[in-house]
């Protein structure tokens, strides 16, 4: 009878928790698709071609968005420039070369206690060190996102290289191979795919991110090419949605940039789901 007792209890109880679960997940769903939507709607109606092909023109109070999207693309190619190689390499160094684990360990500490510092911080620090002696500018504000995203990157990559086997590394080292051999030719390729993922992750932030950008990018709406660009002050997408939101009060243009970057992260969270399920059908053969 006790056990009689017990058992329908222990089914209420998980009832009640696979119910809780339910529930949770279903507020997430709805939560994430609503914004999707509301967001497209809005959004979607307002995109014109004019809109994305001009700049802004306060003769003939016209809006476009042309030099914010090259701003983008500017500010995305000269992080990403800088950020991979020496996220890359220093993932590789502490991963393979280092032999130190307690200076790795707190290296490792304080790049999973940068990537949670909020981003106006970065923008502050950026604004000192970078804006202070270069000005406002585009390049300012990549190098303030390349500090942004190195312990992004080179935690995502120094994962990613655990996770080939140690079996590889000693079976080539059997085979005569050196260490720089080795690492380029049998444990890189075996985890390209995760530090291409954590490469298109960082794009995303990088789209992204205002907050830091307000300190040292600027607010200009110029076209330039991308030398001349990043040595001139520009605003990026989520700049200009900040600013024609919230210093202008055009909410349809607010509302077109943020269907445009809601389209880019769900392409980018795509594009990653590709390479992992490329790349591990790759290993399977």
């Amino acid at each position: 009878m006790l056990n009689q007792a017990l058992s329908n209890k222990r089914k209420s109880f998980e009832l009640l928790m696979k119910g809780l679960m339910l529930l949770s997940v279903a507020l997430t769903a709805a939560l994430t698709l609503f914004l999707l939507v509301y967001v497209l709607l809005q959004g979607i109606p307002n995109i014109t071609w004019e809109l994305l092909s001009t700049k802004p023109s306060y003769l003939t109070e016209s809006i476009g968005i042309l030099p914010d999207i090259l701003n983008t693309v500017y500010i995305v190619l000269a992080t990403l420039l800088i950020v991979l190689p020496l996220g890359v390499g220093a993932a590789i160094y502490l991963t393979e070369y280092a032999t130190n684990r307690k200076v790795v360990g707190m290296i490792e500490y304080a790049a999973e206690t940068l990537s949670g510092i909020p981003s106006i911080i970065y923008g502050l620090v950026g604004m000192l060190l970078f804006s202070n002696h270069m000005g406002t500018c585009l390049m300012a504000g990549s190098l303030t996102l390349v500090i942004m995203n190195l312990p992004t990157i080179m935690r995502t990559t120094q994962e990613s290289l655990k996770t080939v086997p140690q079996s590889y590394r000693e079976g080539a080292f059997g085979l005569g191979a050196g260490k720089w051999r080795v690492v380029r030719t049998v444990v890189l390729p075996g985890c390209v795919d995760g530090v291409i993922t954590g490469c298109i992750l960082s794009v995303g932030r990088i789209l992204g991110e205002s907050a830091a950008l307000l300190f040292t990018a600027g607010f200009a709406h110029a076209v330039n090419g991308m030398m001349d660009g990043l040595a001139a002050p520009g605003a990026t997408l989520t700049v200009a949605l900040y600013v024609y939101a919230k210093e202008q009060g055009e909410f349809g243009v607010a509302f077109a940039i943020a269907a445009i970057l809601m389209v880019l992260t769900v392409l980018i969270n795509f594009a990653a789901a590709l390479v992992q399920k490329y790349f591990a059908k790759r290993r399977s053969l």
